[in-house]
């Protein structure tokens, strides 16, 4: 990703932002620009980026504030709260700082809409240009961006509870909440031990976070803490650690905040993926929730959730989507859900998820050829169902391609770890052979 990249990304993304406003009868037909909200996390190549951004919407004509460092769901909240047009975050979430990206955000605080992607894609083909000097954006800094975004953290934690008498290990993989989640739990009333909260713009998620628990399992045993929290480089995932270690996944994090809403003020159902574990939906079956998979990935989480009108869904990565809480995953958000939880029955984490055994799984990458059709191979396919037929409903099985290199994953899950395992090895081979690669 060059700046030069990023600089027609910010103007074709400007454009098609003043052309819709002035089809809407605002912007400059109106005498006012569109104006759109820029964060990032902690990544050495977030300045470089930035100032790129920046430059490219100024040359479209419109207004740009700026945040410096905040989490991807604090710009999506400020969008809204702003009233702005768009946000837009720099981040590479949970992976190493040498990557980056950048996401945006509608008016609403929800991902783009396909269409308006695409218009911004067809905008890049075109030749950068620039408007007049009186018609560029303006550009200035928000100061307060941290401080509006840790009170509508609070905001999302019942009054009548706090968190005195906690100790809490938080550890913000070096990444954007650095400066946030420990103000949070503190000022909630919580005795706060931050770690992974000293970046230097080539440490996010440098074995540290969400990604690599191992780090908060030990901080939580050397600090005798009640409670770790482990949230990844941009602030939208969370793990959760017990006071004996014990790690928690998103899975059973969205089973505590799950059953404690069916409790307190009813759930009709929870949005999950392929890769949720079967566990957890047979939990919820016996609990009588409703239960749906969505694709992998946050955003088609989301759109299962709107469109089941479900208020609550998340992925086993530890993303996870309060709907009545924010229009988008919320690692901080979320952990203060499954606190409430925790507050208001008086019981540790490890008691709840005691009802919850999640079942193993066994996860194989098999390398295919490039343009091979799995779905098309009736003797795997074949293989497959066979395989369901013995599972039954003590198992399930995956084969989902992958999305960025020449590789079907097979995924084998049930209570036997022995069993889904020898299945697990018998499909590979057959995809094996169905490729052509045995």
């Amino acid at each position: 990703m060059t700046p030069d990249f990023v600089m027609r990304l910010g103007y074709a993304a400007g454009e098609v932002l003043v052309r819709r406003a002035r089809q809407n009868g605002s912007g400059h037909a109106a005498g006012k620009r569109p104006t759109i909200l820029i964060g990032k996390d902690t990544r050495i190549s977030g300045y470089m980026l930035e100032a790129s951004l920046e430059a490219g919407f100024s040359a479209a004509g419109v207004d740009v504030i700026l945040t410096g460092p905040l989490p991807t769901p604090a710009v999506a909240y400020l969008t809204r709260a702003l009233r702005l047009q768009a946000g837009i975050v720099i981040s590479a979430s949970h992976n190493p700082y040498e990557d980056n990206g950048i996401k945006f955000f509608t008016e609403d605080g929800g991902k783009l809409p396909d269409e308006l992607e695409l218009e911004i894609e067809q905008g890049l083909a075109q030749p950068m240009q620039c408007h007049e000097s009186a018609a560029l954006g303006k550009v200035r800094r928000v100061e307060d961006a941290a401080g509006r975004y840790i009170e509508f953290c609070k905001s999302t934690f019942p009054t009548a509870l706090d968190l005195r008498g906690m100790k809490i290990v938080i550890d913000c993989a070096h990444g954007a909440t650095y400066h946030i989640a420990p103000h949070v739990l503190h000022e909630l009333g919580a005795d706060v031990i931050p770690t992974g909260a000293e970046p230097n713009g080539t440490n996010i998620n440098d074995k540290v976070g969400a990604t690599h628990p191992a780090a908060l399992q030990q901080a939580v045993k050397t600090h005798s803490a009640d409670i770790g929290i482990a949230l990844d480089g941009d602030g939208d995932r969370v793990m959760m650690v017990d006071r004996h270690g014990a790690l928690y996944d998103g899975d059973q994090l969205l089973y505590v905040i799950a059953k404690d809403r069916l409790r307190s003020m009813g759930l009709k159902g929870v949005v999950g993926t392929l890769m949720t574990n079967l566990a957890l939906e047979q939990a919820f079956a016996r609990l009588g929730l409703g239960f749906a998979r969505a694709r992998v990935g946050d955003r088609y989480v989301l759109e299962l959730m709107q469109e089941k009108n479900w208020e609550l869904g998340g992925e086993n990565s530890g993303h996870i989507i309060c709907l009545d809480k924010h229009t988008t995953g919320d690692g901080i958000v979320s952990a203060l859900q499954v606190l409430a939880s925790l507050r208001s029955q008086n019981v540790p984490l490890a008691a709840i998820c005691s009802e919850l055994t999640l079942f193993p799984q066994i996860l194989i990458n098999v390398r295919i050829p490039r343009g091979f059709d799995w779905q098309g191979a009736k003797d795997l396919l074949k293989a497959k169902e066979d395989a369901e037929r013995q599972l039954g409903d003590a198992g399930r099985i995956l084969l989902r391609p992958s999305g960025t290199e020449p590789v079907l994953r097979v995924m084998v899950e049930g209570r036997d770890e022995n069993r889904i395992g020898s299945v697990a090895r018998e499909l590979a081979r057959k995809v094996e052979v169905a490729s052509g690669q045995s």
